[in-house]
């Protein structure tokens, strides 16, 4: 655990000081930022809501193009100038007086946000190799689940005092803690003089063009992504879904808080673990196919929730919480397995940044996914997206054990250790 918020090399320990700052700003953001929209702002929840989704439109666009940036200008530069400007937009919210406004600011705060994710993607797949790709990335969301809950208790602050006045505040220490979690990766580049050679694609044949090829022609990595995208849908099952769903319940809705906690410690605890032998590709696809089942039991208890009493319902959604967690863990370890192997290494930043689109329509989607099928249609919703977990699972396990390595390129050798300056 030491190792996951305190890492040896230079390239992770700067990763994980901006994840954390970036988490945090997270955890308050998601507390406040609703009510500050439409009680501070003024402005509808439908036109919140739709402007949110116009700014999804623009993260999925984002995902590609930064990924694309990234193999020419390099991942580490596009992640410094997207956290920035994210820290920019998130300030910009404060000044929002109308919806035009919220949405433009939504819209260049989603799109650099997506951006950072994908740039970050990159730097992990061109930095580290094989395992320990992987287990980074996986210590890496340990430490985001932690820092968004410590942010969300940390806005809880600006709740109790109800005023427009602390609720500015929050956004204004959101937008601060985004601006704070570009510095650590700032000057990484002079800190680590290899890292620059690493963060880009070689030049290919044309003035300005990358060598690699395009992930859009590469009909077994498009797969994985569709794939991996319909299991990725899980995640507006926790946050709009179930909530929801709780409401409609026995059970009394403080026990959404006690399912989110609970998925947060399981995470922190299981994540690195259940992440380990993923870099084997097929063992990937299977994991997916595991998170897939795992998903569909949890579908089926959250169903059968709505049928019981109070104690009926509250340890059935327990049940179901802790399966769609382990689901979420394994569903995310392979996806990133396959994301990371399948990719063509002479374009990372392209195939990570097709890879992140998948997540990013996913996160558009789900919301609306979720309330039509389970809240909407009860448990014959529940069952419809356990068929479609499932299936997008099967197809994923598929996709990996029809994939055949390809001979190694000529190049540098791989590198097994973690590669930066020694520990400060």
């Amino acid at each position: 655990m030491i190792r996951t918020f305190f890492p040896e090399d230079r390239v992770g320990r700067s990763l994980t000081l901006s994840t954390m700052a970036f988490a945090l700003s997270s955890g308050v953001f998601y507390t406040v930022s609703t009510l500050y929209f439409t009680l501070v702002v003024g402005l509808a929840p439908t036109t919140v809501g739709l402007g949110l989704g116009i700014a999804g439109g623009a993260g999925v666009l984002s995902s590609y193009v930064s990924g694309r940036l990234s193999d020419r200008l390099g991942a580490h530069r596009v992640q410094v100038a997207a956290t920035a400007f994210n820290g920019a937009a998130m300030l910009g919210y404060t000044l929002t007086s109308d919806a035009v406004a919220f949405t433009v600011v939504a819209c260049l705060a989603t799109a650099m946000r997506s951006a950072s994710g994908t740039s970050k993607q990159a730097m992990l797949a061109r930095w580290y190799t094989g395992p320990e790709r992987v287990e980074v990335r996986a210590r890496m969301r340990v430490v985001t689940n932690v820092f968004i809950g410590l942010g969300t208790v940390a806005a809880a602050a600006a709740l109790l005092a109800g005023t427009a006045a602390a609720y500015r505040a929050a956004m204004l220490v959101s937008g601060l803690l985004l601006l704070t979690a570009s510095v650590p990766l700032a000057r990484l580049g002079s800190r680590v003089p290899e890292l620059a050679g690493r963060m880009s694609a070689p030049a290919g044949p044309a003035k300005g063009a990358a060598a690699g090829p395009s992930p859009l022609k590469d009909r077994t990595y498009v797969a994985s992504v569709a794939c991996n995208t319909v299991v990725a849908m899980q995640f507006g099952l926790m946050t709009v879904g179930v909530p929801l769903w709780v409401a409609s319940t026995e059970a009394p809705t403080a026990l959404v808080s006690v399912l989110l906690v609970l998925n947060t410690v399981v995470v922190a605890l299981l994540q690195v673990r259940f992440s380990r032998g993923v870099h084997d590709v097929r063992r990937a696809g299977i994991a997916v196919r595991r998170a897939s089942w795992l998903l569909a039991l949890a579908c089926g208890a959250y169903a059968l929730a709505g049928y019981g009493n109070v104690a009926v319902a509250c340890a059935l959604l327990l049940v179901a919480a802790f399966a769609h967690t382990l689901g979420e863990i394994l569903g995310e370890a392979g996806g990133w397995g396959m994301a990371f192997e399948l990719a063509d290494p002479r374009s990372a930043g392209a195939y990570q940044g097709l890879s992140q689109t998948g997540y990013s329509i996913a996160a558009m989607v789900s919301p609306v996914l979720v309330t039509a099928t389970a809240v909407e249609h009860g448990t014959a919703g529940w069952l419809a997206l356990a068929v479609l977990f499932v299936a997008g699972g099967t197809g994923a396990a598929a996709v990996a054990r029809r994939h055949r390595p390809a001979p190694a390129a000529d190049g540098p050798a791989p590198v097994t250790e973690p590669v930066g300056s020694p520990p400060a």
